[in-house]
């Protein structure tokens, strides 16, 4: 029998196994299998320079896994749906949803077209655990808090779908007449800064698992107190991967479930959780990348200072904990999570600088940049967003150095230069009597800066920044 000729449109699923679209389309039709970077809908939510260096080498692996069978656009999707479909006779389109706002809107209005065409569109979940409509309190809005979102909602909903296996046989098609090449989309920077970030990864559909498995052999035992220390090798850096779709959450979760089911376990199950939390806010609250969802903070005192903005994002701030974190995510595209409250904090809280300067530079710099969890954790860290931080709670730089990296590890890989100074006065140089800087080779504004500001009058600062926001409620 004849096979239909469909088209799996590849977005942020870019795998063959568990790909329920795919795996669906597959059964009963020859795939053409495209990918088209969006280049008119997205605007100002365009991917950041370290997402497009990440797509680059994805699309290149999974080229690779198709036979070289990946047809590639750049474009209005409708417009080049619309003439792959007529030019090459395509009867059906699948796809993987997404659920960012911009996107949600375009694909409603892409399957509205298509289908007034007389093309059969399917869309399926292939990116989250649970769909974010359905996990909902018993009063039918959606969860606020984190914990009863996911030991309530989540747990006690219906189980993840099972993983499915890679389709058999398939048969693809190709575009051999307005295909483009990787290269023609231009994702990587014309200053070749990517060449230092690449042998931190290994991007694509196999090193996605080979990842999952090594954390799951050896880091997933002391993830649940191992994965607050930066230095160690206790957390998962599955989530650019995951963010692209090339191993999905339900992998993820099925292969830690067969590990059993202790603390850790348990730990690492509730983060895919919080992933599915900050979808879930985005769903119901499309503003949340730009608007506080708690909207007192609108009157919030914010600072404006490009100096110390500009010294925050080049690690330059002489307070080591967040200047190794600054640079770990400018060299390597990623930042251990607990650094990543830590400099969250210190921007938001130290610097009163306004959540968006760091949800724009994460997005920018991120390897995993996510439009859901960016956005949310943002809010969180800076007390504006669901289940936020207290306005009072303030992350002392120098306090989470020594007790999160307390041998200096991680600050001396990122922060060289102060290398020789002794654990005592590591995470905090400005104390260091005049002799230990000397014996350690530093000039304070020179070799290293001095810190932009002082951490315990501009802590006292922001108290009195959040009380004045708890007196204009009163």
């Amino acid at each position: 029998m004849k096979k239909s000729k469909a088209i799996h449109w590849f977005r942020q699923d870019l795998r063959l196994s568990d790909n329920p679209a795919l795996y669906d389309g597959a059964k009963n039709n020859s795939i053409l299998p495209i990918y088209i970077l969006d280049n008119k809908n997205s605007k100002d939510l365009s991917m950041g320079a370290a997402s497009k260096f990440w797509l680059h080498h994805s699309l290149a692996s999974l080229d690779k896994s198709l036979n070289e069978n990946l047809s590639i656009y750049q474009g209005d999707p409708l417009e080049i749906l619309l003439d792959i479909i007529n030019r090459l006779n395509i009867e059906e389109i699948y796809w993987n949803r997404c659920y960012e706002p911009w996107r949600i809107k375009r694909d409603t209005l892409i399957k509205k077209e298509l289908e007034s065409n007389g093309i059969k569109v399917t869309t399926l979940n292939g990116s989250l655990l649970w769909e974010p409509w359905t996990i909902k309190k018993g009063d039918g809005t959606p969860y606020k808090v984190f914990t009863p979102f996911f030991r309530k909602g989540c747990l006690l909903s219906d189980e993840p779908r099972k993983p499915l296996p890679t389709p058999n046989n398939l048969d693809f098609l190709h575009d051999n007449d307005k295909s483009l090449e990787i290269n023609d989309l231009a994702l990587l920077p014309s200053i070749r800064w990517d060449i230092e970030m690449k042998p931190f990864w290994n991007i694509g559909e196999d090193g996605a698992n080979k990842r999952l498995s090594e954390f799951l052999g050896n880091g997933i035992e002391n993830y649940k107190k191992g994965r607050n220390f930066p230095a160690k090798p206790f957390v998962s850096r599955i989530s650019p991967h995951m963010h692209f779709g090339e191993i999905s959450p339900n992998q993820a979760w099925y292969a830690a479930k067969n590990k059993g089911n202790d603390a850790s376990i348990d730990h690492f199950l509730s983060e895919l959780g919080w992933r599915e939390f900050s979808y879930t806010q985005l769903y119901f609250n499309p503003e949340l990348p730009k608007k506080n969802l708690q909207s007192k903070f609108d009157q919030f005192p914010w600072d404006d200072n490009p100096n110390n903005l500009s010294a925050w994002q080049r690690g330059q701030t002489g307070v080591p904990m967040v200047d190794a974190g600054m640079r770990e995510l400018w060299l390597t595209g990623a930042m251990h999570n607990r650094v990543r409250m830590v400099v969250g904090s210190f921007l938001v809280k130290n610097l009163l600088l306004h959540w968006h300067h760091g949800e724009r530079w994460f997005w920018d710099c991120l390897v995993d940049a996510d439009l859901a969890s960016n956005s949310a954790s943002w809010q969180w860290i800076a007390g504006c967003g669901a289940d936020a931080a207290p306005y009072f709670r303030i992350f002392n730089p120098v306090t989470q150095g020594e007790k999160f990296d307390s041998d200096g590890e991680y600050i001396r890989k990122y922060i060289p230069e102060i290398k020789a100074l002794p654990n005592k006065y590591l995470f905090s140089p400005w104390e260091a009597p005049k002799e230990e800087l000397g014996k350690a080779g530093i000039v304070l504004g020179h070799d290293y800066p001095n810190p932009v500001i002082d951490l315990k009058e501009s802590r006292q600062k922001a108290l009195d920044a959040f009380k004045s926001l708890k007196k204009a409620e009163e």
